[in-house]
């Protein structure tokens, strides 16, 4: 009702946190910075963005294809969307090229003026309700804290609040008019967050999907500078899907447009490759399961065996389970990695020996991996 959002509560305290134990202590680029603001801040924060998410949605102010911070959105379901529409179009015999546009610190460098401007225009909001929002954004202040030494207070002139609840919403709203420009190009798009895949179908001996796609990615990086964005070209990767001979000359294309491919590349947590079987990714997932399968099965005398099926899920299911509808298809010789994945982390699990039948344990762990009102 008064538009104000409390003045002591847009400090932050910033506690720097090494990203891996075995780096150098001494540099910088080392440490992770992670943003702690005021309890009762993220309370204010969280009923704001109940009523500011109900207010959109009433009015279909979000992007269609923005799943980043979204109610029944997430990576999964942008995954599968673009992973749909390029096995679709391999199956048609026709081309696809996917171009994953990674941004330099995006949320840091955010414009309060322009935000402010998206949310009146773009949003529709106003008054009382836009001088609150106005209020929450500036005369922040940050100050690092280490142990018992505390840096002094720093001002925060541009980006949303890290660590905040309506940051992430804030941002969606901001990146708006990108989508309407994808959408001129007539290019397919999917956003989650800062990350944006931007995708073309190209039938044999056609160069317009190109050149549009050139377009497109010049009036992106036009967008994004004035925007005060940075589009970082290093990380931006292309790949080529569809059949093997034809790919080279997709991708001679691409080069007169300045764009030099890849065959696989991480999507989301997904390592996606130009032949669409997937083998990357299940030897990383495969890789990673094993190693922390070992380590569970050392201490599983050492614990109850509600701990360890807590342990099994964390580390071993939500691996197999993410993204899990992009493996439809496969061969089985595929899948079947996964499923032995699954068989040795159930007889962890029940403590099963190697030469009993695994189908017992597997419905053991089937029920395990379910929380308890699903077996009810």
């Amino acid at each position: 009702m008064s538009g104000v959002f409390p003045e002591p509560l847009k400090t932050a305290v910033i506690t720097p946190i090494l990203k891996k134990d075995n780096l150098d202590k001494t540099q910088m680029n080392n440490y992770r910075p992670i943003s702690n603001l005021p309890f009762l801040s993220k309370i204010i924060e969280k009923a704001v963005s109940q009523q500011l998410n109900y207010f959109l949605t009433q009015n279909n102010c979000y992007d269609a294809f923005q799943s980043g911070f979204r109610q029944n959105h997430s990576t999964e379901t942008a995954l599968t969307k673009v992973f749909n529409d390029i096995c679709l179009n391999t199956d048609s015999g026709k081309m696809s090229v996917l171009v994953l546009l990674d941004l330099s610190a995006a949320f840091d460098t955010v414009d309060h003026n322009i935000l402010l401007k998206r949310l009146e225009n773009c949003a529709g909001l106003s008054g009382t309700v836009l001088n609150w929002f106005k209020t929450y954004l500036e005369n922040r202040k940050y100050f690092v804290s280490i142990g018992n030494f505390t840096s002094e207070q720093t001002s925060i002139t541009c980006g949303v609040p890290q660590g905040s609840i309506l940051g992430p919403l804030l941002f969606n709203i901001y990146m708006l008019p990108l989508a309407q420009i994808i959408k001129n190009n007539k290019i397919n798009y999917h956003s989650c967050a800062d990350d944006t895949q931007i995708y073309i179908t190209m039938s044999p001996g056609d160069r317009g999907p190109v050149q549009a796609l050139g377009k497109c990615i010049e009036e992106i990086n036009d967008w994004l500078c004035h925007n005060f964005l940075q589009l970082n070209k290093n990380k931006t990767e292309v790949i080529v899907f569809g059949a093997k001979e034809k790919r080279l000359q997709v991708t001679r294309e691409l080069q007169s447009i300045h764009l030099k491919t890849t065959n696989q590349a991480r999507n989301l947590g997904v390592v996606m490759d130009a032949d669409l079987n997937l083998e990357k990714h299940i030897k990383t997932i495969t890789k990673s399961a094993y190693y922390h399968l070992k380590n569970i099965s050392r201490i599983k005398d050492l614990m109850s065996q509600q701990d360890l099926e807590k342990l099994v899920h964390a580390f071993i299911f939500s691996r197999l389970d993410y993204c899990n509808s992009i493996f439809t298809g496969l061969p089985k010789k595929s899948v079947r990695k996964l499923q032995l994945i699954q068989n040795s982390a159930a007889r962890v699990l029940t403590k099963t020996k190697k030469v009993d039948h695994i189908s017992p344990a597997l419905r053991y762990f089937t029920l395990a991996a379910c929380p308890s009102e699903d077996r009810l």
